[in-house]
């Protein structure tokens, strides 16, 4: 049986996305990126064109609170153009925040969770 990944849900005070993305999508990430900072003054980091802590694809990630999530949630859904996006809780616990509470946009991807022992 295949279950479908965990949607998002605004449930705690503050939130990772994490966009993946590979050579043939780096194009389409770079103005994304752009965009969700000129619309949503949300911190994004570094796009990383190589593997960083636990993600096993090349990501860039976003901040956002709760105040945040029910506006850029869905225009982040609506605009990802297929690509898989980690949104996770933001908590003192990398692995329950990785596991528990992780939630997808588009298809799951694996996460290595030795990365954050």
């Amino acid at each position: 049986m295949v279950t479908e990944p965990r949607r998002p849900v605004n449930i705690h005070q503050a939130y990772h996305a994490h966009i993946y993305f590979d050579a043939e999508t780096v194009g389409y990430v770079e103005p994304l990126a752009e965009d969700i900072a000129r619309l949503f003054s949300l911190k994004v980091g570094r796009i990383h064109q190589r593997l960083v802590g636990p993600h096993t694809r090349w990501s860039v990630q976003i901040l956002f609170s709760t105040k945040d999530f029910d506006r850029f949630i869905p225009w982040l859904d609506e605009h990802r153009q297929g690509l898989s996006v980690l949104v996770h809780a933001q908590s003192e616990d990398a692995i329950r925040d990785h596991t528990e509470h992780a939630y997808w946009l588009g298809d799951s991807c694996a996460i290595d969770l030795d990365g954050l022992k």
